[in-house]
């Protein structure tokens, strides 16, 4: 298949994202185009590695790459400065100066605590994300946002710092388990909503093709992501006002996350639910149509997502946890609402009791 590439044009921050088939066996070409350093660590997890270990050491090798690897846990709890600590005693114990560049070889997980990291280290290193799921191809690998977590809240602790290069290579998603791949296609879906009507309208032809991982369907939904993600972040690097919008969904799925301890739902699935919550609450505000809604949670539950708020949450504890929200304000709630497919807007100081009363037949 053709090669893809998206520009993200950021100033001297700007990098490429390219995305296409059997990409890992040429990640030392990709970055020796970039960077004369001898090391280079690669974090990831233990399946990740098992999966890709060698085919990208292989490639790093031919490109005369020396390669460092770390490894954390599988999984959102492991999100955190303890983990990062341990990336810390590694580079320092290998030596690794700020030449040396730093590979997130996963999905977001991986990619926020590793970008984190490289942000961190010797005040910041070269970072390149080459992300292994759906999420975070669409998602998570484009924009700059690193961090980890607190146990009150998701994301507390971070920086924008962009990455030097993205590298999505659509095999990889091959060997993603479905709930994984559905989960991804949350944040496809969200982009058609907040941006694209077109491309919403594409998704709800497509959806069966891209749950099927058809590759010409699968890069084509990655590349336009990416695109839409690119334009925002490109009007709004830092999220001082419009790049908000990409929160469409998050301010319920953050909560969920933060009530089950980041154990229950994946991101996507959360964000899903996020999604219906708000285009539901934007119907109960007049500014959305009801029939919209419909569509949007109709598409959700075709790509197999959840769309409803389980019943064990009160909507006083879920309302209680969107507090923490970093959209939030004073305590007050502010949402990314749907005034129509393709177009959202940020609304400050949602009256708490209506989103109470909409989350109660959610």
């Amino acid at each position: 298949m053709t090669l893809k590439k998206v520009a993200v044009n950021l100033g001297r921050h700007s990098y490429l994202v390219w995305i296409g088939t059997e990409l890992l066996p040429r990640l030392g070409e990709f970055l020796r185009a970039s960077f004369t350093a001898s090391k280079v660590l690669v974090i990831t997890n233990p399946r990740v590695r098992g999966l890709y270990g060698n085919v990208v050491e292989r490639g790093l090798g031919r490109a005369g790459w020396d390669t460092v690897w770390a490894e954390m846990p599988d999984g959102e709890e492991y999100k955190t400065l303890a983990t990062v600590q341990c990336f810390y005693d590694l580079a320092l114990a290998k030596e690794l100066d700020r030449a040396c560049p730093v590979v997130a070889l996963g999905g977001g997980v991986v990619g926020d605590t590793a970008g984190f990291f490289a942000a961190t280290y010797q005040r910041g290193v070269p970072f390149i994300q080459v992300p292994t799921t759906l999420l975070a191809q669409v998602d998570a690998s484009v924009g700059g946002k690193v961090g980890v977590n607190h146990p009150r809240g998701k994301n507390m602790i971070g920086a924008f710092y962009q990455p030097r290069l993205v590298v999505a290579d659509l095999d990889t998603l091959a060997t993603l388990p479905a709930r994984e791949i559905r989960a991804g296609l949350a944040e496809v879906i969200k982009y058609g909503v907040i941006k694209d009507a077109v491309f919403f309208a594409w998704l709800e032809e497509s959806i069966d093709r891209l749950l099927r991982l058809e590759r010409d369907a699968l890069a084509q939904a990655v590349a336009t992501s990416c695109r839409l993600k690119a334009a925002v972040v490109e009007e709004d690097e830092v999220e001082t006002g419009h790049r908000q919008i990409l929160n469409y969904g998050h301010t319920v799925g953050h909560a969920l996350e933060a009530l089950t301890g980041y154990r229950v739902y994946h991101h996507g699935e959360a964000v899903a639910i996020g999604m219906a919550v708000a285009a539901r609450l934007a119907v109960a505000m007049g500014l959305l149509a009801e029939e919209q809604a419909v569509r949007i949670t109709a598409l959700l539950q075709r790509a197999g997502l959840p769309s409803r708020v389980p019943a064990k949450f009160s909507a006083d504890e879920l309302v209680k946890a969107m507090r923490l929200d970093k959209k939030a304000r004073g305590g007050e709630l502010t949402f990314v609402l749907p005034e129509a497919i393709g177009r959202v807007r940020l609304v400050p100081r949602v009256d708490a009791q209506l989103v109470k009363s909409v989350l109660s037949v959610c």
